[in-house]
């Protein structure tokens, strides 16, 4: 028997978002020069400009100049309490000495002691503290779980200045750290803090991924690094949904082995470190009794297992399953004749008993998620009137209106709203890559085409990412730069942002990464592409035919010789750069085709500069040579393979560079037979 509805509001699931703290090393976010931001309007009533500061990722909700930038000196007070959150705390002081400071003082909020004698002080702990409230002056800790304000303030009477870090709650200080750390700002071996205020909190209450993908599952190395770079992002929520896991799906009664439930535990502790709650999810669709009570003593004691090692979020998967049949002729008989409608009563059934049996008799635990068989579209259906009967405390994912949606709009999200009974989950299929249509390719376009005011209407977003972890880290890092704040998303800043974070802030290895991502653009879908194969490429081979037929060969060439010349110096460029190692192991296949093709494109364009020299002969080598590296690149194999496609030919700028170095050398083969002809 269901509990009585009552209706789900995105404000009713924010006090979901208080995260429980521990203490764990994470690289910083800031770990070399930071970058500052276009000019643009402050976003904040202040009237100083914001436009000198350094880039925070994800973007604040405010953020403008307080004042002069503050020199970060060799010894710091950092002022903490009984209120301070150990992983906010441990994260301060790594990131203090990774930029030289020699001594970090830990001391007790003492207004008597003016805090002690550090030349530089940084606060640190609740919103509520008297000493931190007299610091950010007027700058306001937002009332948003999450939230967080930060004012750096230069100093006077001898004192370099003072740091105002405040959050709502923990993880509010901890992302307070974070965007601190993305304001030091070092030049010259000297390093300072921008002077900047901040009042910010997320827009959606969760924001992170879900590894649900079919194929080979990321590496427990892989998960330990994504902890870190949700930590670093400010994400909350990562969902635990191999399907090729065959305790998640398969064999989802069967206690995991003790080795693998040690190695859980072990990511469990990191997520939690990094303020990232760590949800156990299980997909019992293709087998389960819902009317059994052995199937729902299965499920409580795989469930029960994960919270003894310090889980507390769960969520039950029932996609990609057959709703026209049942497991068991029980479900028959409770149920009638196999039906969608039979489907989601059965469903509803079961995850309410979950929900009031177990999740509401279990301290901490948050309320259930779950999946709907039917999760890609908004359209009443009878499987939906029934599913609406569950206890209206369990979470909705849904898709949006496609399993790989072209976008996501409001007007969906509000039908969404409608047809589940309440804000949804959205289930973002991107960067996925384990279907047909993403064989061979890399994702490694921005997040884009997801409306700004979603978050009205949802009760998070997370993003199902590629069998490839550490090069999912392009798409995912936009994904949750527009949950935090999607009104102020810009995908072009955030794409930018993403490759200078994977650089560590290098910036030739920025404008390779730039270039690489360029070549792997496109973004499949189930139907025609959502987004189209390498657009800055293309913009530049307009150019060239534009200039080329209009007789203007010789500009042509020197106009698409940097383009040519950086797709060409890419692995390179990597390889001897600090880019994250994780990302050049996934992209090596990519990577060694790039060189090839790179090869091709430069020799082709050798070739057209000796047609307009007049050299034919060296013209009709380096046609050869190009046709030769073109040839090799498109055998460059996917192998192994992560993804369950199989080995496949890398696609690398598909359609634009091949289509580019096949029509230029036909059209100096035309000029070569008018040659011989004449």
């Amino acid at each position: 028997m269901t509990m009585p509805l009552r209706p789900r509001t995105v404000a009713g699931l924010l006090s979901v978002a208080l995260l429980a703290a521990a203490t764990v090393a994470t690289p910083s976010l800031a770990a070399a020069t930071p970058r500052t931001a276009p000019a643009a309007a402050p976003t904040s009533p202040a009237s100083a400009t914001a436009a000198d500061l350094p880039v925070v990722s994800p973007a604040p909700q405010q953020m403008w100049r307080a004042g002069r930038d503050v020199p970060l000196t060799g010894t710091v007070g950092v002022v903490v309490g009984d209120d301070t959150d150990p992983a906010a705390r441990d994260a301060l002081v790594r990131a203090l000495r990774a930029h030289g400071v020699q001594q970090v003082r830990l001391t007790a909020p003492d207004a008597a002691t003016a805090h002690g004698r550090a030349p530089l002080q940084i606060l640190l702990g609740d919103a509520a503290r008297p000493d931190l409230r007299a610091a950010l002056a007027d700058v306001h800790v937002p009332d948003h779980a999450e939230g967080y304000a930060l004012r750096v303030d230069r100093g006077a009477g001898g004192r370099v200045g003072t740091v105002a870090l405040a959050g709502t709650d923990a993880a509010g200080q901890f992302y307070a750290v974070k965007s601190l750390e993305q304001l030091l700002v070092t030049q010259d071996g000297d390093t300072r803090i921008a002077g900047a205020a901040i009042q910010d909190y997320p827009s959606m209450p969760l924001r992170g991924t879900i590894e649900g993908f079919y194929g080979q599952p990321w590496t427990p190395a892989e998960r330990l690094d994504q902890m870190a770079f949700y930590g670093d992002l400010k994400a909350n929520t990562y969902v635990y949904a191999p399907k090729d896991d065959p305790y998640h799906r398969e064999r989802w009664r069967e206690p995991y082995p003790a080795d693998k439930l040690a190695e859980l535990a072990e990511l469990v502790d990191a997520a939690t470190a990094n303020h990232v709650r760590f949800t156990f999810a299980l997909s019992p669709g293709n087998s389960i009794c819902y009317s059994s009570n052995a199937d729902l003593a299965a499920l409580e004691t795989k469930f029960q297992a994960l919270y003894d090692v310090g889980v507390r979020a769960f969520n039950v998967p029932l996609d990609d399953i057959d709703y026209s049949r049942w497991a068991c002729d029980a479900d028959r008989a409770a149920y009638g004749a196999p039906s969608p409608a039979a489907a989601g009563r059965a469903q509803a059934d079961f995850l309410t008993r979950v929900q009031q049996g177990w999740i509401e008799t279990h301290e901490g635990a948050r309320p259930l998620q779950m999946v709907p068989t039917e999760y890609y579209n908004t359209t009443e259906s009878p499987y939906k009137a029934a599913l609406r009967t569950m206890d209206d405390d369990i979470v909705v994912m849904w898709t949006g209106n496609d399993v790989v949606p072209q976008s996501i709009s409001v007007a969906q999200a509000v039908e969404a709203d409608t047809v589940f009974g309440g804000p949804t989950f959205l289930w973002d299929n991107y960067p996925v890559n384990d279907y047909g249509q993403t064989s061979g390719r890399l994702l490694l376009a921005p997040y884009d085409k997801r409306e700004p005011g979603l978050s009205d209407h949802l009760a998070g977003l997370v993003s199902n990412p590629m069998n490839q972890a550490s090069a999912s880290k392009v798409a995912v890092f936009g994904m949750l730069d527009f949950a935090w704040h999607d009104r102020g998303y810009d995908r072009d800043r955030s794409w930018v942002e993403a490759m200078r974070y994977l650089a560590h802030d290098d910036q030739q290895a920025v404008d390779a990464l730039l270039a690489f991502g360029d070549l792997n653009h496109l973004a499949p879908s189930f139907g025609a592409p959502w987004q189209p194969q390498a657009p800055a490429l293309a913009a530049d081979v307009a150019t060239f035919w534009g200039r080329w037929e209009a007789g203007d060969r010789q500009g042509a060439i020197d106009g698409l010789r940097r383009r040519a010349e950086l797709v060409a110096a890419i692995p390179e460029t990597l390889a001897s750069s600090d880019v994250d190692p994780g990302f050049l192991s996934d992209a090596k296949p990519w990577l060694d085709a790039d060189d090839l093709w790179g090869d091709a494109f430069v020799a082709t364009l050798d070739a057209a500069q000796a047609d307009v020299d007049g050299d034919t002969v060296a013209r009709d080598a380096l046609l050869a040579r190009a046709q030769a590296s073109a040839t090799s690149a498109a055998k460059v194999l996917v192998t192994p393979p992560d993804n369950r496609w199989g080995v496949a030919p890398v696609k690398l700028g598909d359609g634009v560079l091949d289509t580019f170095l096949t029509t230029l050398r036909t059209d100096l083969g035309a000029d070569l037979r008018a040659d011989l002809s004449s």
